[in-house]
């Protein structure tokens, strides 16, 4: 099994074409960015303003444990069945999964920061938005990072459910070799997405600790 995966990863008829393996990593790369993108754009903002007034714990704690408590591929079936097949369906399953960890990240890299900071910020004279974009969001930076590394990996190792409604991403090797019982091509294409993984998972440690340096060092 192994040396046939092996045998099905060097065959260069794999990396050429519309469905070769570049074309369905590209894919698979560009979905997980976009989904963490949009989540992105409702969680940070959400978890920075109720992190920056320190209230609305429970609302945090019961919107995350919600969210991580809907089964991705269950959610991705329904939506689905409601609006078709395609890309979109994928796309909201990823979002609301990549949503607890980018939501609690921000929140909790707020709420780290030292009353004492931001209230000597404003002695100074600046505005409660300076404040918050100058001083607060850039200390808790670090956890804000460590939440969009968590959100980001969960999403690339669950995006191969996408091709579960749509014909993209590396996941359409594991659904093909599937129903053809290619199980060497099953297992080549899961090498392929523990390798991206793994890989984002070492640029990703190292944009934090980056981030983290610079934090310690101001």
């Amino acid at each position: 099994m192994w040396s046939s995966a092996y045998a099905w990863l060097t065959d260069p008829a794999n990396w050429a074409g519309p469905e070769s393996i570049p074309v369905r990593l590209a894919q698979h790369l560009g979905i997980t960015l976009v989904a963490v993108l949009m989540a992105a754009l409702i969680a940070l903002p959400l978890g920075v303003v109720v992190g920056h007034v320190r209230r609305g714990t429970g609302f945090i704690g019961a919107l995350t444990g919600a969210a991580r408590a809907v089964p991705t591929l269950g959610l991705l079936t329904i939506v689905g069945l409601w609006i078709g097949i395609g890309i979109t369906a994928p796309l909201v399953a990823l979002v609301v999964l990549a949503i607890p960890s980018l939501l609690a990240g921000a929140y909790a890299g707020m709420q780290a920061v030292d009353p004492s900071i931001p209230e000597g910020a404003k002695a100074i004279g600046m505005s409660p938005l300076q404040v918050v974009f100058r001083v607060e969001i850039p200390l808790a930076s670090p956890t804000i990072v460590g939440g969009i590394r968590a959100a980001t990996l969960q999403v690339v190792a669950t995006a191969t459910l996408a091709a579960y409604t749509s014909d993209v991403g590396l996941g359409r090797f594991l659904f093909a070799g599937l129903k053809t019982r290619d199980y060497p091509m099953m297992l080549a294409a899961a090498l392929l997405v523990v390798v991206v993984t793994v890989l984002l998972e070492v640029v990703l440690a190292a944009i934090q600790r980056a981030v983290t340096r610079r934090y310690a060092s101001a």
